[in-house]
């Protein structure tokens, strides 16, 4: 479903990824983890065209991006229809309706008519448990609302893989566990999911594999109970001491 080969990715003077290889099969639950700055985020954006790679390949499912090519509007276009995203800020249209949010970008992109827009936005407000509160803006809902109707909305435009930017850093424990179920549904359904976090109990709970992230590079990938327990990696064994203590 998603393979990267030797994505680099340069600031100036700073590599903020540096020859990161990996694959990802279908509906895999992926977490990365890392220190701040070790380039979590910045591969977050490049798997949706937010960030353009300066070296390597990306496919995601049939599309591939590789250096040169994929960078016209056109083609950025392509790519995010393949990805939805799930911001750490959720980024919900503050003047528009729960249901309008969802609506929105499948009428505009995908052409849906507003008959079946709204029936796919009752169903997917459903799904995560906001059918009672579509009809709120977002200032009128707790967090976690905020974050499930940001799922929502990425979900309505159909994509192979969703990718969460730390989804849990405003949500307390109960909430967290409400984010986890309804993640989980979305793996058994078969959706691919790439998760940022430094929420290092909710990555043991959801991943499938785990990739750690220092400086730019994958150092260790795996299993969690084998990452969270027995890290091969002197480099990951001292970022979980520190992370843990």
């Amino acid at each position: 479903m998603i393979t990267a080969e030797r994505l680099t990715k340069n600031y100036g003077k700073v590599r903020g990824l540096d020859q990161v290889s990996f694959s990802i099969p279908p509906a895999q639950v992926t977490v990365l983890i890392g220190p701040s700055g070790g380039g979590k985020s910045t591969l977050l954006r490049c798997l949706n065209g937010l960030e353009l790679f300066d070296e390597g390949s990306l496919r995601i499912g049939e599309y591939e991006v590789t250096v040169g090519q994929g960078r016209s509007q056109g083609g950025l276009a392509r790519l995010r229809r393949e990805v939805g995203m799930v911001f750490q800020s959720f980024n919900l249209f503050p003047h528009l309706t729960v249901e309008a949010n969802v609506e929105l970008a499948p009428r505009i992109a995908r052409g849906l008519t507003e008959a079946e827009s709204t029936a796919l936005a009752h169903d997917l407000l459903g799904k995560v448990g906001l059918s009672e509160r579509r009809d709120h803006y977002p200032h009128q809902l707790s967090g976690g609302q905020q974050q499930r109707a940001a799922i929502a909305r990425a979900l309505a435009m159909a994509p192979q893989v969703m990718l969460y930017d730390e989804p849990t850093s405003a949500l307390d424990s109960a909430l967290t566990g409400e984010l986890l179920q309804i993640m989980r549904r979305l793996a058994e359904d078969g959706m691919t999911q790439v998760v940022v976090t430094h929420d290092i109990s909710f990555a043991r709970e959801l991943a499938d594999e785990v990739l750690v992230l220092i400086e730019g590079r994958v150092v260790e990938s795996g299993p969690p109970e084998e990452i969270f327990t027995a890290p091969r990696d002197q480099r990951t064994r001292e970022f979980l001491r520190r992370y843990l203590s």
